[in-house]
């Protein structure tokens, strides 16, 4: 039997269209646990490499046959040893090309709307790691908020759409992962934005977010609203775009809120959150449609594979905008908290421009699952 890959794009595919797919992870269980491919219609075996290293005889009545198999591993080598060794015992199966690495790099275009004029909506999911970006195109004009690092994945977006990009955003300081703002505006001569109350340690020239500083794109006048919204971070700062939609950075997400502690002032910050959510956000529309910078769950894809929400729904179901005592909201989002990202401090340092780690360390910096919300 040949041995095939399958790409990122290929498996998230399938996460998005629901189907069946067999996955033996041949990581250590450690990782394998902490992290892994996710989809809703998705089984698992995971075996550590170094187990199978005498061959996958004693594994081969625990792979079906009759359906998709995909070996995936760290970088992808072992994967391509382990996927040979089951090739030439008969089965059918693919490696995942890149890895772990690959799938937590991979950013799928979603068009989300289109805006007043003939201007574009677009959700970037990055699906391995649960982040999300948006870029907002009008009249020649793009406009960017919260992108992940690989730039050139927005850069070469852009220029698909005969788009240059005049300006970068990030709703707040990421602690979660490397930003790509920064980067982009570089390479691109655009204007990077950051919220002045986040940017008190960055080492770089900026542009100051504030609220009531309307940002307009193309000449088809799409303006981007901000309005601070403390919490995650002191300085978080939500968008709305076109009366519509309402980018929430990490504040409030489909399935949970955002967790107040990653620069080590839960006890702070707390306040915070509780007024944006239950205030500010109050004020709100309810037909906005929440469009957050992460999500946590697999099952929170629309079909498309975009994420959003109305406000308003969100406001009946959301469990985090729901808790009417103020000293439980204080000890569920101060107590009930997982793990922090890894490498969250370095990844601060980096987004502060106090540090500029190389390519292959950036990615282990950003290795493992999503950890911005409140459980």
């Amino acid at each position: 039997m040949p041995v095939k890959t399958m790409t990122a794009k290929e498996v998230t595919k399938k996460v998005v269209n629901q189907e069946k797919l067999f996955i033996l992870d041949v990581r250590n269980e450690e990782a394998f646990r902490d992290w892994k491919i996710e989809g809703e219609n998705f089984n698992y075996l995971n075996v550590p490499y170094f187990d199978l290293l005498d061959g996958v005889e004693e594994i081969l009545d625990q792979i079906p046959t009759g359906q998709d198999v995909l070996v995936v591993c760290a970088k992808e080598g072992s994967s391509v040893m382990v996927a040979e060794m089951l090739s030439e015992a008969g089965r059918s199966v693919s490696y995942l090309k890149g890895g772990m690495k690959a799938w937590s790099e991979y950013l799928e275009p979603v068009k989300f709307s289109d805006l007043k004029d003939g201007g574009e909506l677009y959700q970037f999911v990055r699906i391995g790691k649960g982040c999300l970006s948006y870029m907002v195109v009008s009249n020649g004009e793009a406009a960017i908020i919260d992108a992940a690092r690989m730039a050139d994945v927005y850069i070469d977006f852009a220029k698909e759409k005969g788009a240059e990009i005049k300006h970068v955003f990030d709703t707040h300081l990421h602690a979660d992962h490397i930003s790509g703002g920064r980067t982009i505006a570089e390479k691109t001569g655009a204007a990077y934005w950051l919220p002045p109350k986040d940017a008190v340690e960055v080492t770089f020239n900026y542009n100051k977010l504030e609220e009531g500083n309307d940002v307009t794109v193309g000449n088809t006048t799409i303006n981007i609203h901000p309005i601070y919204s403390p919490g995650h971070t002191i300085g978080s700062t939500s968008f709305v775009i076109e009366k519509k939609f309402l980018l929430s950075g990490d504040i409030l997400f489909i399935d949970s809120i955002g967790r107040p502690d990653l620069a080590g002032k839960a006890e702070d910050w707390v306040g915070d959150l509780r007024e944006t959510l239950y205030k500010r956000y109050r004020e709100l529309s309810d037909q906005l449609i929440v469009l957050p910078a992460h999500f946590m769950i697999i099952e929170e894809l629309n079909e498309d594979g975009s994420v959003s929400e109305k406000l308003g729904t969100l406001f009946s179901k959301n469990h985090g905008l729901n808790i009417e005592d103020e000293a439980e909201f204080r000890k569920i989002v101060t107590e009930n908290l997982p793990p922090q990202p890894n490498a969250y401090q370095e990844i601060r340092e980096t987004n502060m421009g106090n540090i500029s780690p190389d390519e292959e360390k950036q990615r282990e910096m950003e290795i493992g699952p999503n950890r911005c919300a409140v459980r």
